[in-house]
Parts: C-alpha cells; sequence; structure tokens
C-alpha cells in the first residue's frame, strides 16, 4: 500500500519539489573542484553533446549543469521516475520520459520514441544526459547511447560527481545521495565519437571504451576525496 501512495502523482510532484529544493541546498553547500579546471568552458564550446554517468549517479546531475544549460534528461516512466521529473523540471532541466538501455530493445519502454526525442533535442542545441547502464545490470553499458551517439553525430561525454559526504544505498547500483557542506569532485573524460557508418564491432569498442572510461573516472574522483566508489563491487559482477 505504501509504494502504491508513492506513486500517487500529487505525492510524486510534492517529493519532486522537495528534492529540487534539497539538491539546489547541496549544490550551494559544497565545495566543487573540477577536473580539468576549464571543464565548464569545454563543455560550453562543445555543446550540444551527450553527457553520460553511471545510474547510482543520477542524483547528482543537477550539480553539474551550469545555469541557464539547456539540457534534457531520460528519466524513466516507472517507479520514482515522476518525483524525479517534477525535481528536474524545477531545476530548469527538460525530462524525456522514456526508457533507453539496450538498443536491441528500443521498442519497449517507450525507448524509440525516447530516441526520437533525444535526437530532435541534440539537433535543436539542446545538451542530453542519460545513463548509459542496462535496465538492472548497473556498471554495463548498453547499446542504446551509442545508437544515439551514431545517428547524431555527436560526442559522448563520460563524466563523475563525487562527494565527501554522501549517503551511499546498498541497492542495485550503489545509488550516491550527496549531503550538504561537504567537497566535491566533478571529473570529465575524454570525448568519444562514433561514425554514423561505424561497424558492429567499432560500435562494440566504443561501449567497451565508455565502460572502462567512467570506471577510470569514478577511480580517480573519488580517491581524490580519499575514498573508495561505491560501486566499485559491482565493475565485474556482469562483464
Amino acid at each position: 500500500m505504501l509504494k502504491a501512495l508513492t506513486r500517487l502523482p500529487a505525492l510524486q510532484a510534492f517529493i519532486g519539489m522537495l528534492l529540487s529544493g534539497y539538491l539546489k541546498f547541496v549544490r550551494a553547500t559544497t565545495r566543487f573542484t573540477y577536473e580539468p579546471a576549464d571543464l565548464i568552458d569545454r563543455l560550453k564550446a562543445e555543446s550540444p553533446f551527450i553527457c553520460t554517468m553511471w545510474h547510482g549517479q543520477n542524483f547528482m546531475l543537477p550539480l553539474l549543469m551550469w545555469k541557464g544549460a539547456p539540457v534534457s534528461v531520460m528519466i524513466t516512466r516507472h517507479g520514482d521516475g515522476e518525483a524525479i521529473a517534477v525535481a528536474c523540471a524545477k531545476m530548469g532541466i527538460k525530462p524525456i520520459r522514456a526508457s533507453g538501455g539496450d538498443g536491441r530493445k528500443v521498442e519497449q519502454k517507450g525507448g524509440a520514441a525516447g530516441l526520437r526525442a533525444m535526437l530532435k533535442a541534440l539537433s535543436n542545441d539542446e545538451i542530453v544526459v542519460m545513463t548509459p547502464d542496462m535496465p538492472k545490470i548497473a556498471r554495463v553499458a548498453g547499446s542504446g547511447i551509442v545508437a544515439l551517439a551514431r545517428l547524431s553525430g555527436r560526442p559522448i561525454y563520460p563524466v563523475v560527481v563525487a562527494t565527501s559526504r554522501r549517503i551511499d544505498l546498498k541497492n542495485w547500483d550503489r545509488t550516491s545521495i550527496c549531503l550538504p557542506f561537504g567537497r566535491g569532485v566533478i571529473k570529465l573524460g575524454e570525448p568519444i565519437w562514433i561514425e554514423r557508418d561505424a561497424s558492429e564491432a567499432m560500435q562494440e569498442e566504443a561501449r567497451r571504451r565508455l565502460e572502462l572510461s567512467l570506471d577510470a573516472l569514478h577511480d580517480e574522483a573519488y580517491a581524490r576525496l580519499g575514498t573508495v566508489d561505491p560501486g566499485a563491487v559491482l565493475k565485474d559482477q556482469h562483464r
């Protein structure tokens, strides 16, 4: 019954408003270090692009983007998606309601419509943010994000937002919930470009390179804070 109540639209909207206010507070009270130091300028110059982070970091997204950034984010249609969508909208981030993950299943869960919406957003000079994980398989990139990069001609930028004060959940993706009054590291990886006529082997190489880049960014960012990536134990479970 409690689970059903939390899915009521009015309650999810209220939770979304609380979440947006909380994240704004965290952003205002956290001392962030950018790596590289000109990270924001580099992203502005490259826009539009595809920004990606592992699923357990999805609550960190609003801490990354600069004020006024034209951002659309992929959000599931199910579960707590409505509350997250409301929170994003309150912070100036446009939600795209669909599920992605594995490109072989884009016809399911609104994935095909989501792909079209993200392609449209990129063509309108909007930054698109999505988690690359396959559904319920953390730290394994699906082919959906590769398809998006290939069809749009825009680069994928892997990124991590790590904070010293946080709550790490013991769920399937080791979700991190940032806390205020801490230190943070926002670290950017090298862009991954995928040619439109890329072979299946080239697409698989890009997918694998994305996984390795995100893993390395997480290790380096958390090491900067003198701690360990809470999702490190997931790296080899499904690969």
